[in-house]
C-alpha cells in the first residue's frame, strides 16, 4: 500500500516556531472552549479586547475580512490548502490582525477564548454599529448617548446606542422570540441562545415560526434569516440592527509598521465576497480552535480493534457499521443521540432496519452503544467514559453531520465543526489514535472552480455561501491544522450518495436522491456538466477499507465514483422508458416548483424548499456546473486492495432504488398507459371449437405487442398487448382487448405434463364485445423435444370463455410464417423521441434479450430428452414406456 501514496505531498508544513511555542503552552483545552461556547449561553461582551483605536485591534472580525490591506479577504486568509500558513506575520505583531493565531496570542486583540470563538455576544451587531473600525464593543466602557466613540477610520461613525438600553431590549426581544419558537420544537420550550433546528425544529415549522412572529410580536423576520442563524438571540439582534442584510465593513488602513512582505494582494472589491462577514469571522475563530489541540505521537500502524463510530444511525454511517463488522474483527462503539442506553440501542436498531440492514444478535454482540451528543463537550459523555475511551480506542471514525442545505453556518457549526474538533481532541488524548473524517465534495462547491482533485486547493471560503458547504470546509481545514500537531487525519469526500445497488435503500434527504426522483417523476432534466455520485454500498466499502488499512491513513480521498454526464443520465432514463426533456436550470427550477406546488409530495418537501432558497440555489448551481471529481488516489487504493472498482451509477445500478422510490411515491416508473418504448404487430390465424371438440370455427387475432421500458422486461418479463380478436363463435363482431399481458418464460419455464412441455409464452387477454359483454382468453406457446421447432415458436394453444365462467372454446392459432420476420423483426418500431443511435440500441437490446429467453426455453426439452436417453436403468417408468 505504501507505493500507492508515495508520490503524494507530505502533510502540511509546520507553522512558525513562535506560533508553535505560543500554542503549545498554557491556555484552555478544546473541551473547555466548547463548554464555554455551547453551555454558557449569551454572555455579555468581554473587556479583554484591546481599547478602541489601538494599532493592532482591527476593530472586529469583520474588519479582518473586509479590509483590503490587512488580510483583504477570506480568500487571502483561508482560501487555499495552506490556510495562510507560512505567509502570516509573527503572532503578536502590533498590526498583524491577519491570522487566527494573532487573535489567540495578542494580548490586546481578542485575548480571551470567549472573544476568540465569538461567544454569542462578541463582535456581533449588538456591539457598536458596524462600520467604525475602532469603536469599542458595547459594555467595554461608559458611553454618553450623544457622543460618538473615537475612531481611527476615515469613514463616518454612526451614533452608538446606550449599551444598557440595547442589552435590555435585546434580552426582552430574544426571550419573546424564544417563547414563540418553543411551541414548534418537541420539548415545548427553547432557550434564547439555543438553535431552533438543533432543538428539533423543521423547515416546515420554521415557516410557521416566521408567520407566528409577525402575527404575535409584529417582528418581520425573513425565512432565510432563520435558516442562517436560528437562535432567538440572533434573530433579535438582526431585528434591532434594523437590517437583515450583512453590514458592509469599511476598509481599514494598514499600519505602517506591518512589513510589506506579509501584505496580501489587494482585493478588487469587498462585493466579490458572497459569504456573510459574520460567518467568515466565526469561521476564522473556529479554525483557531484546532491550534489548542495537544501534540500527539504517531499511532501504531495496526488494523483497529476498538473503533468509535459517530453517525451510525445515518444513511452512510449505518452501512459503514455493517461493513466494519463484516470486514474486520473490531468491536465498534456507536455514539447515538439518545437519553439513555436503552433508547440509543432501540434507535440504532430501527435505523438499520429502515435501510434493509440486519440487526441480529451477532451485530448487537459486537456493538456497544454510547448515548451522547456530538454537539456537546466530551460528546456528552461522563468524564469516566471519556477517559476510558481515550485510553482504549485505537481508531475514531467521524461520520455524524447535520445535513441541511437551508441552514446557515451559525446553525450548523456546533454539529459539523465543533463536533469534528471534539473528536480530534479525543483522538489526540491518551493513546494516539487516527481520526477518519467523512468530509464532502462540497468543500469544492465554488461556482467556476477549475478542478476537484484529491490534492487540489479547496474552494475559497468567501465564495461558499451555503452553511453546509462552509461547515464541511471549516471542519476539513481545521483538521488539516490538527495534522501539524502530529494527529493522523484521513479526509474522505463522498459526492452524492445514491441508493444501494442490491437492496434499493436510499436517503430521502440526500440532494442527489431528490433530484433523481424529480427527474424520473417530471420527465425533465436541468442541463448540467457532471453528477458526482456513487452508490452507498461502494462508498461505504471503500471508506471502511481506508479505516482498516494503516498504509492508507493520513491522506485525502474523493469517494465520488465515476461521474455521470448529462448524456449518460438522459440515455439511462430513456433506456428505462423514462424519456426526459432537457431544460435550462432556471426553466427547470420554475417548472419543478410549479409541479410540486400543484401536486405536493411530502417526501420532496425539502427539495421544494431548496429550490426556493437563494442560498441553497447557489449550492445547486455549483453542484450542477462543477467539474468532474478526480479520484486517482482512491482508484489506486481500490486496485491495490482488490476491491470492486468504481463504475458509473447507471440505470442498472439505480434499478432497485427507482423501484423503492416509486413505491414510496417519490418517483414514477413507466406505465403501460405511457407512450410505448418499443412495439410491433403480431397476426395469428387458426380455429377453435367446443372444449374436447373439433376446432372447426375460424379464429384470428390482430395484436400490437409493446413494452413501456426495459425495466419492465428485467423485472416482470412481461409485454403489454392491445388489439382485436375475431371469433364468430363468441360474437359476430371483433372483440377489443381491454387489457392484455404476455409473460416470457413464465415460472422460469418449469415443464408441464411429465416434463414433456416447457412454457415459452403465456397470453392473458381481457376482451369486451360491442354489446358490453366481457370475455377472457388464455394462451400458451410450448417447447417440445420435436423437430418442428420453427412451428413451436409460432403456434399458440388458446382457451376462451365468458368472464367468471370456465372455458367454452379451445383450439390453436398460428403466426403465418411469411409474417413473422416481417412484423416481429423488421417491423419493430421505437419511440420517435429517441435518436437514431438510441433506436438501434433499443431494437438490438430487445432482440438479444428475447432471443436469449426463447433459446433457453427451446433447449430445455431437448436437454431433458438427452438425459433420458443416457439413462441406462433396466426398469422403465410409465412415462418412458409411453414415449
Amino acid at each position: 500500500m505504501r507505493e500507492v501514496n508515495e508520490n503524494t505531498s507530505a502533510t502540511a508544513d509546520q507553522r512558525a516556531t513562535a506560533e508553535a511555542i505560543e500554542r503549545g503552552g498554557a491556555g484552555l483545552t478544546v473541551s473547555d472552549l466548547l463548554a464555554r461556547v455551547t453551555g454558557a449561553g449569551e454572555a455579555p461582551a468581554r473587556s479583554a479586547e484591546a481599547p478602541a483605536g489601538s494599532a493592532g485591534v482591527a476593530g472586529t472580525a469583520e474588519a479582518l475580512v473586509g479590509s483590503r490591506g490587512v488580510a483583504g479577504s477570506a480568500e487571502a486568509l483561508v482560501g487555499s490548502r495552506g490556510v495562510a500558513r507560512s505567509a502570516e506575520a509573527p503572532a503578536g505583531s502590533a498590526g498583524v490582525a491577519g491570522t487566527a493565531e494573532a487573535l489567540v496570542g495578542s494580548r490586546g486583540v481578542a485575548g480571551s477564548a470567549e472573544a476568540l470563538v465569538g461567544a454569542r455576544e462578541v463582535a456581533r451587531s449588538a456591539e457598536a454599529p458596524a462600520g467604525s473600525a475602532g469603536t469599542p464593543p458595547t459594555g467595554e466602557q461608559p458611553e454618553r448617548p450623544d457622543v460618538a466613540a473615537p475612531s481611527t477610520s476615515d469613514h463616518p461613525v454612526a451614533p452608538s446606542v446606550p449599551s444598557a438600553a440595547r442589552q435590555h431590549d435585546l434580552g426582552e426581544l430574544a426571550a419573546a422570540i424564544a417563547t414563540v419558537a418553543g411551541r414548534y420544537v418537541p420539548a415545548g420550550q427553547l432557550a434564547p441562545d439555543a438553535d431552533f433546528f438543533d432543538a428539533g425544529g423543521t423547515s416546515v415549522s420554521a415557516v410557521e415560526l416566521v408567520s407566528a412572529l409577525e402575527d404575535e410580536l409584529g417582528v418581520a423576520v425573513d425565512l432565510d434569516e432563520v435558516f442562517a442563524d436560528a437562535r432567538p438571540v440572533a434573530l433579535a439582534r438582526h431585528r434591532l440592527s434594523g437590517t437583515a442584510a450583512p453590514i458592509a465593513v469599511p476598509e481599514t488602513p494598514v499600519p505602517a509598521a506591518l512589513p510589506a512582505v506579509v501584505r496580501p494582494a489587494p482585493v478588487a472589491s469587498p462585493s466579490d465576497s458572497t459569504a456573510r462577514p459574520e460567518d467568515l469571522s466565526q469561521i476564522l475563530a473556529d479554525l483557531a480552535l484546532a491550534d489548542r489541540l495537544p501534540f500527539v505521537a504517531s499511532p501504531e500502524p495496526l488494523p483497529p480493534s476498538r473503533i468509535l463510530l459517530t453517525g451510525a444511525t445515518g444513511f452512510l454511517g449505518s452501512h459503514m457499521l455493517l461493513d466494519l463488522l463484516r470486514h474486520s474483527d473490531a468491536h465498534v462503539y456507536c455514539l447515538v443521540r439518545a437519553a439513555d442506553e436503552g433508547a440509543a440501542l432501540a434507535r440504532l436498531g430501527e435505523a438499520l432496519k429502515s435501510y434493509a440492514l440486519p440487526w441480529s444478535s451477532e451485530v448487537r454482540r459486537r456493538v456497544t452503544v454510547l448515548p451522547g451528543d456530538i454537539r456537546r463537550p466530551h460528546l456528552g459523555l461522563s468524564d469516566e467514559v471519556w477517559n476510558t475511551l481515550t485510553h482504549e480506542l485505537d481508531s475514531v471514525v467521524s461520520v455524524a453531520a447535520a445535513v441541511d442545505f437551508l441552514r446557515g453556518y451559525q446553525s450548523l457549526r456546533t454539529s459539523n465543526v465543533l463536533g469534528a474538533l471534539t473528536l480530534a481532541e479525543l483522538a489526540a488524548t491518551g493513546r494516539p489514535k487516527p481520526l477518519h473524517h467523512i468530509s464532502s465534495i462540497a468543500v469544492f462547491n465554488e461556482v467556476g472552480i477549475p478542478s476537484m482533485g484529491e490534492d487540489d486547493p479547496l474552494a475559497h471560503i468567501d465564495r461558499l455561501i451555503a452553511g453546509y458547504d462552509q461547515t464541511k470546509w471549516a471542519a476539513e481545514v481545521a483538521l488539516r491544522r490538527a495534522r501539524d500537531h502530529g494527529l493522523i487525519v484521513t479526509a474522505m469526500r463522498p459526492g452524492g450518495i445514491g441508493g444501494h445497488t442490491r437492496t434499493g435503500a436510499y436517503n430521502a434527504q440526500d440532494l442527489s436522491s431528490g433530484l433523481i426522483s424529480a427527474f424520473g417523476r417530471f420527465r425533465t432534466v436541468p442541463a448540467f456538466r457532471y453528477l458526482n455520485a456513487a452508490p452507498v454500498d461502494w462508498v461505504s466499502r471503500v471508506a471502511v477499507a481506508v479505516v482498516c488499512e494503516p498504509d492508507a491513513w493520513g491522506f485525502d480521498y474523493n469517494l465520488t465514483g465515476v461521474p455521470n454526464t448529462l448524456d449518460d443520465v438522459v440515455r439511462d432514463m430513456a433506456f428505462g422508458g423514462m424519456h426526459v426533456r432537457v431544460q435550462d436550470w432556471d426553466e427547470w427550477r420554475v417548472d419543478a416548483l410549479a409541479r410540486l406546488e400543484a401536486d405536493p409530495i411530502p417526501e420532496l418537501t425539502f427539495l421544494s424548499r431548496v429550490l426556493q432558497s437563494p442560498t441553497a440555489l447557489k449550492l445547486c448551481e455549483a453542484t450542477l456546473k462543477g467539474p468532474a471529481a478526480v479520484a486517482d488516489r482512491t482508484d489506486a487504493l481500490v486496485e491495490a486492495l482488490g476491491l470492486p472498482p468504481a463504475v458509473r451509477y447507471d440505470a442498472r445500478a439505480q434499478l432497485k432504488t427507482f423501484e423503492r422510490l416509486a413505491g414510496d411515491g417519490l418517483a414514477r416508473l413507466p406505465h403501460k398507459d405511457d407512450q410505448p418504448y418499443l412495439w410491433f404487430t403480431e397476426t395469428t390465424r387458426g380455429g377453435v371449437g367446443p372444449v374436447d371438440g373439433s376446432p372447426d370455427t375460424p379464429c384470428s387475432m390482430s395484436l400490437t405487442l409493446s413494452i413501456a421500458s426495459m425495466h419492465q422486461l428485467v423485472t416482470d418479463r412481461r409485454v403489454d398487448v392491445r388489439g382485436e380478436v375475431t371469433c364468430p363463435a363468441l360474437h359476430p363482431e371483433p372483440l377489443t382487448v381491454a387489457r392484455g399481458d404476455i409473460w416470457i418464460r413464465p415460472d422460469e419455464g418449469i415443464p408441464q405434463r411429465h416434463g414433456l412441455r416447457h412454457q415459452l409464452l403465456r397470453y392473458r387477454l381481457e376482451l369486451t364485445d360491442t354489446d358490453g359483454g366481457r370475455w377472457w382468453l388464455e394462451g400458451h406457446k410450448y417447447a417440445r423435444a420435436r423437430r418442428d421447432v420453427w412451428r413451436q415458436t409460432r403456434a399458440l394453444t388458446v382457451e376462451l370463455g365468458r368472464e367468471g365462467e370456465p372455458a367454452s372454446l379451445a383450439g390453436e392459432v398460428v403466426v403465418p410464417a411469411d409474417t413473422y420476420v416481417r412484423d416481429q423483426i423488421d417491423g419493430i418500431k421505437v419511440d420517435p423521441r429517441l435518436t437514431g443511435q438510441e433506436k438501434r440500441a433499443a431494437k438490438l437490446t430487445w432482440l438479444a434479450w428475447f432471443g436469449l429467453e426463447m433459446g433457453r426455453g427451446l433447449v430445455g426439452p431437448f436437454a431433458r430428452a438427452a438425459a433420458d436417453l443416457l439413462d441406462l436403468r433396466r426398469t422403465q417408468t410409465p412415462t418412458e414406456q409411453h414415449r
